[in-house]
């Protein structure tokens, strides 16, 4: 490494941030750069250690420990070819990937581990303020097209990579705007959406169509797909969000939410999602407004805080999330050994904002006024039985039920499974026993000739990174299945793949 010494001289420094108070006035991200001297210090505490294991903990294979020594060196474009011959988006990883990488860090044994997180951020960023990234046009067209349904993470690094094998490559999103999740479900405050269409302009200008509006099973056919297709990649992630059916869900002030933060992400491009006092395509059913309200956010885990920090930026009362199991350790234990990922204490930004949070919490009402508007929870503390370290069983603890006002539910458990409703009904395809689209990792075929599979609708719930390497595996499978081979990359940097 440029500086063998470096994790010896100097420690893990995190970027400064907008001040709490400040931020959330508006929906803007608040994460400064580092200043040069500072980046270059954090590069050069890489230890070139031995076995990498960083490179086992990203999904995507990541080759973190040359990409750090160029930045250290300040080759900015060999550090920007050596992280995008491996990840196709490090602007949204770099800004919202929990950092599986830095878990499996050497120095995070006995130190805090590299921040290569954000050193990923501040690769692209240079990259694009350089020059260096630049639309990347296929030489040749292989004369084979292929219709890629969800602009999600996965169904954009599907399209990206069999693009570049040649084929043509037709992206078809329901919504209005391609992106997915990253448009719509993540707040623009943790990634703002020119980030998005900054990347989806480089993709149409190396010749990806994406045609929005168009929602396959509904009004797309998917028979003229498969007339029209060699092949068909789904990726259109898991979306039916896990209820909470318990007494008094019907009331008005309970909702999911993905709702909550897509009503949001809209009104914050300017897409108001409220005309006429009507609500768009009646989704919500009502507005969805934290503005002056107790808010109880049910889940602990990403979407959950993005609900917190978005509750803050409206306005709210008091903002309070609950989670079911107990609060985790704020470090490793004997459970959780190196170079696992550890479930340990999160505290996000969001909750840095304001933020009442309760640990080994259940919902047992909703409780309304006679016109059926929600006015508070009934809740039981619980008692955890654990099993190698792990949360197994429940027994609620007995008188320690309480209500507590509330006026805004946002449900933010996490998601079942895929729409089956129309496209997966039409196409018949098989379900495994999770209710996601059957596909091994070895193929990504599903149960329909000439049809793959990637990302969450495959997998089930999971993370952005996660979604890019399958949608960059599947691209591999679906490029072999066309071709008899392909050139595309994989997980293990074998150029070339044989069926």
């Amino acid at each position: 490494m440029g500086k063998p010494t470096g994790f010896i001289e100097y420690t893990r420094v995190s970027p400064t941030k907008i001040s709490a108070s400040e931020r959330v006035s508006n929906f803007k991200e608040f994460v400064k750069p580092f200043e040069p001297s500072e980046l270059n210090k954090q590069a050069a505490r890489c230890m070139n250690c031995g076995v990498p294991f960083c490179h086992h903990g990203c999904p995507l294979g990541n080759v973190i420990p040359e990409f750090n020594d160029a930045v250290y060196k300040e080759s900015w474009q060999e550090a920007y070819e050596i992280l995008t011959s491996t990840n196709n988006f490090p602007e949204f990883t770099g800004r919202i990937c929990p950092a599986p990488c830095e878990s499996s860090c050497v120095l995070g044994i006995n130190q805090p581990p590299v921040s290569i997180e954000e050193i990923e951020k501040h690769i692209i960023e240079i990259a694009f303020e350089k020059g260096y990234v630049k639309p990347n046009i296929p030489n040749l067209r292989t004369g084979k097209k292929i219709a890629v349904v969800g602009s999600g993470p996965a169904g954009l690094a599907a399209a990206a990579q069999l693009n570049q094998a040649g084929h043509t490559v037709v992206v078809y999103e329901r919504d209005e705007k391609p992106g997915g999740l990253l448009r719509y479900g993540i707040p623009d405050f943790k990634l703002e959406k020119t980030v998005v269409d900054r990347r989806i302009k480089l993709m149409e200008q190396e010749g990806i169509v994406f045609k929005c509006n168009s929602n396959v099973g509904g009004n797309i056919s998917m028979n003229d797909l498969l007339r029209e297709y060699n092949s068909i990649v789904l990726a259109g992630g898991s979306t039916i969000p896990r209820d909470l059916t318990i007494p008094g869900r019907e009331n008005k002030g309970v909702h999911y939410a993905m709702h909550f933060l897509k009503q949001q992400n809209k009104l914050v491009a300017g897409s108001n999602p409220i005309a006429n006092g009507l609500i768009e395509s009646n989704i919500w059913g009502e507005e969805i407004s934290a503005t002056g309200k107790r808010v109880v956010v049910i889940g602990g885990g990403d979407t959950g805080s993005d609900c917190v920090g978005t509750s803050n930026r409206q306005g709210a009362e008091h903002v309070t999330q609950f989670e079911l199991l107990p609060k985790p350790p704020e470090g490793r234990n004997q459970y959780m050994p190196w170079p696992s990922f550890p479930m340990v204490l999160k505290t996000t930004s969001s909750h840095e904002e304001g933020c009442e949070r309760n640990w080994a919490i259940a919902t047992k009402e909703f409780i309304g006024n006679e016109q059926g508007q929600l006015t508070a929870l009934k809740t039981v503390e619980l008692e955890w039985k654990t099993e190698d370290g792990k949360a197994s069983r429940f027994v609620e603890r007995t008188g320690s039920e309480k209500i507590i006002p509330c006026d805004l539910v946002l449900l933010a458990m996490g998601f079942e499974s895929p729409q089956k409703e129309g496209m997966l009904e039409d196409l018949d395809v098989e379900l495994d026993d999770r209710g996601n689209v059957k596909a091994t990792e070895k193929d990504y075929k599903t149960s329909i000739s000439k049809i793959f599979v990637c990302g969450d609708m495959r997998r089930g719930q999971s993370l952005v990174v996660w979604a890019i390497s399958e949608g960059r595996e599947c691209a591999r499978k679906v490029d072999e299945f066309l071709m008899g081979a392909s050139m595309l990359e994989s997980k293990d940097k074998s150029l070339i793949s044989q069926q």
